[in-house]
């Protein structure tokens, strides 16, 4: 019989993800997939997954399940308080459990995105090809909802315990407060004078209450744009938008698959995941940057990730 988790507390906003939903906006699905998608991968890397494999994405914290069966797992993302049956445990290493045991994690201290993988995965039914959950369409995961007290989640196999991995400190991402984005220009980005895009680049952005895995809507000196609307078109991934208001929304993983405010870029995906570690009132500042540049610096990132090697623990190391 395959092992599985119980959950005892969903925390404050738990969803099923894979890396996402690809190839379906014709028919109005956006990708879905992790806020972080680095940290996301390092979970499943800790555990012998591929980068596909479904894991948990909490937001914040709070998160208790139990397991059944010998389950083999990770924690990964925002610095966060885990423990298993009330002792601590690292993030960033694999961790063995066994039947009965639970796993708890307290409040994010840095960044708010949280990851849990398993060691052969969730064995959840994809639908459209993926099995990430977007909540506003209702799709993913086994409900298309973030997951509730009492769900039980099967494993694809049971997991053998042996060596852990770790992640080094050296190499593990970092969270802060304050973060500059780099933006690729837009096509439309000659809507917004010379005068607009300084005070664009210039000044630093708060983010708002209105943050989610929709987008993130910021604060600050208000952007005027030669142009109040376009016609709807689709929305890339960290588009951002200038409304009629002039505070930019930077559209996020469940964004609509199209819109009609006029963009003045797109944030580089890398830099994504810094945002997406943010909570209200965290500053945001803008970089421009040239699309050749962009695509080096994601070679560079996919390059470093390939080539990071994990360090053998055993588990005695670290009770």
């Amino acid at each position: 019989m395959s092992p599985s988790i119980q959950i005892l507390n969903p925390g404050i906003l738990s969803l099923i993800q894979d890396a996402g939903r690809y190839g379906q906006h014709s028919v109005g699905l956006t990708t879905g997939g992790p806020m972080d998608p680095l940290a996301f991968k390092w979970a499943n890397r800790l555990v012998g997954n591929d980068d596909n494999t479904s894991a948990i994405e909490t937001t914040i914290g709070g998160l208790k399940f139990k397991v059944k069966g010998d389950v083999q797992l990770a924690v990964t993302g925002a610095e966060v308080a885990v423990s298993v049956n009330g002792k601590p445990r690292p993030q960033w290493q694999t961790l063995n459990l066994s039947t009965h045991d639970e796993l708890e994690l307290g409040y994010a201290t840095q960044g708010c995105r949280i990851y849990v993988a398993f060691a052969s995965g969730l064995n959840i039914a994809p639908q459209f090809n993926s099995t990430s959950t977007v909540v506003r369409e209702g799709i993913g995961g086994e409900t298309g909802k973030g997951l509730q007290t009492g769900d039980e989640l099967a494993l694809n196999s049971e997991t053998v315990k042996g060596s852990c991995w770790q992640l080094p400190e050296s190499a593990r991402p970092e969270y802060h407060n304050s973060v500059t984005l780099r933006l690729i220009p837009g096509y439309q980005d000659h809507h917004f004078s010379r005068h607009q895009q300084r005070m664009f680049f210039y000044h630093e952005y708060k983010v708002s209450d209105l943050c989610d895995r929709m987008g993130y809507r910021l604060t600050g000196p208000s952007i005027k744009c030669d142009i109040e609307g376009i016609l709807s078109e689709g929305i890339c991934l960290g588009a951002v938008q200038v409304p009629k208001d002039g505070q930019p929304i930077v559209l996020m993983n469940d964004r609509q698959t199209i819109g009609g405010y006029p963009k003045i870029g797109s944030v580089l995906s890398l830099d994504l995941a810094k945002l997406a570690q943010l909570t209200a009132g965290c500053t945001v500042k803008f970089e421009p940057i040239t699309i050749d540049h962009a695509h080096n610096e994601l070679a560079l990132a996919q390059y470093r990730y390939r080539q990071q090697a994990l360090v053998t623990v055993t588990p005695e190391e670290v009770k």
